[in-house]
């Protein structure tokens, strides 16, 4: 008699959610996008535990670009996307993975991300120092002009009074260029806080940029000077407040001048941290002059852009020729990165950068109605445009565009 044949076991159906937590892990270091991460966590809670397990290790994921009226982009795609439950429009600038929100009672943080929410105070209570401060003028004839120079005490008044630049500096400290036109003077606080802290009486200066760096504040003016924010708590209260401001490299500026070409050199500078120095971005924005006898606008053409590393040993800037073959600077007006693009197979030493102009704060015009984010490649200092699928009206409410930072969170 014949042995009964023996039937081979049925084997389980594997599942995308036995995946192992190691390979998960090696998966999400490929995603360079918060989207694509977050459509990975959504699959089922193992991935999502994965997610969370790895969130730690992972190289930060590539910025998205934020437009005023709510749309963002996730680069490198070109879809247009909202948050869901919240467009997020109407924000007045940027600060890593946070949206300013600015207020006649208060300034509003919001995190789209994690909806997280900050308050800070309105830019109508501002504690003064000295607490009896007044402004001072002179006149003469009928011209009364600010003596001996401008200060916070000639500017609070103006309804024209807004955030220019803000930084998260620390979890218990937020420093803010504020003021008219190129006019600003540095303002702090505590989250939260009630008032602003300024010194009334120092000088407001053409502030272009400010960066928090390895634990010091620094700002960078016009005429290329690197400042150093000294910073102290108020005895009283305990908030922090500005208690000297004091010059650690002497800057070489040059000035426009219109050349033979009817061209002229429009500056901007720009301060980010990039392998762990400090480095000032210097954007020429070459424009377009009327000839001689001859009445028009001012119109902006193309960009070069010139990179410096702070030297605090010497103080001195030093003209650099690379940013790094894997680094990507992100450049824009209210907040600028440097990062590391090698892990996603994307070309470094570019820049990547936004004409994010203010209305009071630009010396020309321009001829195409529409924009986009530039990039400029070190290698072969040249400008690209970044995405043409990705465009937006360059209107007074659109010059606010801005990198969002997700890996803050």
């Amino acid at each position: 008699m014949m042995a009964a044949e023996k039937k081979p076991h049925s084997q389980p159906a594997l599942s995308w959610s036995s995946i192992p937590l190691d390979l998960a892990g090696l998966v999400l270091r490929l995603l360079p996008t918060y989207a694509d991460r977050a459509r990975f966590a959504a699959v089922c809670p193992q991935w999502r535990a994965a997610a969370r397990r790895q969130q730690q290790q992972l190289p930060p994921p590539l910025p998205l670009l934020a437009l005023p009226d709510g749309t963002f982009y996730s680069l490198p795609y070109t879809k247009p996307f909202r948050f869901p439950g919240c467009g997020f429009a109407g924000y007045q600038s940027a600060c890593g993975n946070w949206l300013v929100f600015p207020r006649d009672d208060g300034c509003f943080l919001v995190d789209p991300f994690s909806r997280e929410t900050v308050t800070l105070p309105a830019l109508s209570s501002v504690r003064l120092r000295p607490p009896n401060a007044v402004a001072k003028w002179s006149e003469d004839g009928t011209v009364k002009y600010a003596d001996p120079y401008t200060t916070w005490m000639h500017i609070n008044t103006s309804e024209k009074l807004h955030i220019s630049k803000l930084i998260l500096c620390s979890p218990n400290l937020v420093a803010a260029l504020v003021g008219i036109g190129y006019t600003s003077q540095i303002l702090m606080c505590q989250p939260g806080a009630l008032s602003w802290s300024v010194r009334a009486y120092d000088r407001c200066k053409r502030f272009e940029d400010m960066s928090f760096y390895q634990g010091k504040l620094y700002a960078v003016a016009n005429d290329e000077n690197l400042l150093v924010v000294n910073i102290s708590q108020d005895q009283s209260t305990g908030d922090p407040q500005v208690s000297r401001i004091g010059q650690v490299i002497e800057g070489e500026p040059w000035y426009p001048v219109v050349f033979a070409d009817n061209t002229i050199p429009c500056k901007k500078l720009y301060l980010v941290e990039g392998h762990g120095a400090l480095l000032m971005v210097r954007r020429a924005i070459w424009c377009k002059v009327p000839g001689p006898g001859m009445r028009g606008k001012v119109v902006a053409r193309e960009s070069s852009f010139e990179v410096f590393e702070a030297d605090f040993e010497h103080s001195r800037w030093v003209k650099v020729s690379t940013v790094g073959d894997d680094q990507v600077l992100f450049l824009g007006r209210r907040c600028s990165r440097s990062m590391s693009v090698s892990q996603y197979g994307l070309p470094g030493n570019r820049i990547f950068f936004l004409d994010d102009d203010e209305d009071n704060r630009i010396e020309y015009a321009y001829d195409e109605e529409n924009t986009s984010f530039g990039v400029y490649s070190m290698r072969f200092r040249s400008i690209r445009s970044g995405a043409p699928n990705i465009s937006w009206k360059r209107c007074a409410e659109m010059y606010l565009a801005a990198w969002l930072f997700p890996e803050d969170r």
